[in-house]
C-alpha cells in the first residue's frame, strides 16, 4: 500500500498490466483483440439462434441467452481498456470509471455464478420432476429466477464499491493488474487499518460468494446423477446425461478459473502470475461459453448451423 497525505484526492490510476511483459505489450494486442471478438461473435451468435428458433423457446436456453449477455457485457468492462493499453499504452483511467468498472467486474462475477445455479435448478427440475416440470417451470418463474441472478448481485456489490471509494489515495496510485479489481485497488490506497480491513474483509467476501453457489450447483448435480441412474433405459440415460454436459462443462472451466485466480493469489508468486490469474479469470469463461454451447449441445449445434445455413441461401439469393 502506498503511505501518502492524508489531504491529497486520487485523480486517476496507473495500471501497471504486465510489468515483466511491458516491451512485449503489441504481440498481446492481437491474441486478445481475437478472444474478445471470439465472445462478441459466438455469445451473438447464440442469443439471435435462441430468440429466432422456436425449438429453443425452452427454460434452459433462455437462462443460456441470459449467460450469454452478461459474458459479454463481463468482457466489455475490461478487454476493451486492456486493449488500450496494448495498443496505445494507455494505462491511466480515472478515479470514477476505476470504481465503475471495479462495481461491474464484481457484480457481473456474481450475476454469473448465481445464474449458473439457477441453470443447475432448471437441469434439476427437468431431470429429477420431469412431470412437473412445465408447471414448476413457467415463464413467469425463469423471468423471476433471472432477475433475481442479475439485481441481487449488482446490489450487493454497491456498498462494497462504495466503502472502497472512501479509502485515502495519493495523487499517484499504481494498480497491480490489467483492470480494476477490488483487491488491486484497495493494495494501492494509503496503508491505514482500515484499506486493511477493506482488503481482509473483500478477498473473504468474494470467497464467500464463489464458495456458496458452487456448494449449491453439486449438491443440484448430486441429486441429478442419483436420478439418471435410476433410469432404466440405457437410452435415456444417455440422453439425460447429454442435456447437462454442456452447463457441467461451462461450471468446471467456471470455477477452475476461479481456482486458479485464488492459487495466483495466495502463493508466494511473482506479480505477473497474480495478474495472469485475474485475467483468465476474466476472459477464459466467455471465451469457452459459446464454443462449448455450439459444439456439446446438440439442439444448439443443429439450430446454428441453421442460422447459417439460411444467411448463407438468403444472401445468395440477393447476389
Amino acid at each position: 500500500m502506498n503511505n501518502c497525505n492524508s489531504n491529497s484526492f486520487a485523480k486517476e490510476f496507473y495500471l501497471t498490466g504486465f510489468p515483466a511483459l511491458h516491451d512485449y505489450q503489441m504481440p498481446l494486442f492481437p491474441v486478445f483483440l481475437l478472444c474478445y471478438l471470439i465472445i462478441l461473435i459466438g455469445n451473438v451468435i447464440i442469443i439471435a439462434v435462441v430468440v429466432m428458433d422456436e425449438k429453443l423457446h425452452k427454460p434452459m436456453y433462455f437462462f443460456l441467452t441470459n449467460l450469454s449477455v452478461l459474458d459479454i457485457l463481463f468482457t466489455t468492462t475490461t478487454i476493451p481498456k486492456m486493449l488500450a493499453m496494448f495498443l496505445v499504452n494507455a494505462k491511466t483511467i480515472s478515479f470514477n470509471i476505476c470504481f465503475l468498472q471495479m462495481y461491474l467486474f464484481h457484480g457481473l462475477t456474481m450475476a454469473e455464478s448465481l445464474l449458473l445455479v439457477v441453470m443447475s435448478y432448471d437441469r434439476y427440475e427437468a431431470i429429477c420432476n420431469p412431470f412437473h416440470y412445465s408447471v414448476k417451470m413457467t415463464k413467469k418463474v425463469n423471468i423471476l429466477l433471472a432477475a433475481c441472478a442479475w439485481v441481487t448481485p449488482l446490489s450487493i456489490s454497491i456498498p462494497i464499491t462504495f466503502q472502497a471509494s472512501l479509502l485515502t489515495f495519493g495523487e499517484k496510485n499504481i494498480i497491480y493488474n490489467c483492470f480494476c479489481d477490488h483487491l488491486a485497488v484497495v493494495q494501492a490506497a494509503c496503508a491505514d487499518f482500515f484499506a486493511a480491513f477493506q482488503t481482509f474483509l473483500g478477498f473473504y467476501f468474494a470467497m464467500t460468494v464463489s464458495a456458496v453457489p458452487f456448494i449449491l450447483v453439486v449438491l443440484s448435480y448430486i441429486y441429478i446423477i442419483i436420478s439418471i441412474l435410476k433410469i432404466n433405459s440405457k437410452v435415456g440415460r444417455s440422453k439425460a446425461f447429454s442435456t447437462c454436459t454442456s452447463h457441467l462443462i461451462v461450471v468446471g472451466t467456471y470455477y477452475s478459473s476461479i481456482a486458479l485466480a485464488y492459487i495466483s493469489y495466495r502463493a508466494d508468486l511473482p506479480i505477473d502470475i497474480h495478474i495472469l490469474g485475474n485475467v483468465v479469470f476474466a476472459t477464459l469463461t466467455p471465451l469457452l461459453n459459446p464454443l462449448i454451447y455450439t459444439l456439446r449441445n446438440k439442439e444448439v449445434k443443429y439450430a446454428v448451423k441453421r442460422f447459417v445455413f439460411l444467411k448463407i441461401f438468403s444472401c445468395s439469393d440477393k447476389l
